[in-house]
């Protein structure tokens, strides 16, 4: 039978212009992709970075029992290697919602992250 144009309409009828829910990832697939996607195209340094931060995260939740936590965890961090991947990261800022609803220790960590980077760059503007 050859596809119609009817055919293909209704067959995606009623999803607008709104992408196909994702297939969520198993984690250690989504683990390798996220170094694969650190390595083609993140520079170096940041790599480093990512790479350590990855396995510490992994590491941290491998033993968590929550299905609803799983799914978040993984999740968000498949539509980080999306991102990371399309290099549409750059210049990207955080989702207020999503600072909501980090705990106290979560903020301090990512303060402490604003801290370094802002510090790697003046030290980087001091040597040129």
């Amino acid at each position: 039978m050859k596809p119609s144009w009817r055919l293909l309409a209704t067959a995606t009828a009623g999803n607008g212009l709104k992408p196909a829910p994702m297939a969520l990832l198993p984690p250690l697939p989504l683990y390798r992709r996220l170094f694969r996607a650190h390595r083609k195209h993140l520079p170096h340094d940041m790599r480093l970075l990512g790479d350590e931060y990855i396995k510490a995260e992994f590491r941290a939740h491998r033993n968590v029992d929550n299905p609803a936590h799983l799914i978040g965890f993984l999740t968000e961090w498949q539509l980080y290697a999306q991102k990371i991947e399309g290099d549409n990261w750059v210049g990207d800022k955080l989702d207020p919602e999503k600072v909501a609803k980090m705990s106290d220790q979560q903020v301090g960590q990512l303060y402490e992250l604003m801290k370094a980077i802002q510090k790697r760059h003046e030290e980087e503007g001091n040597e040129e």
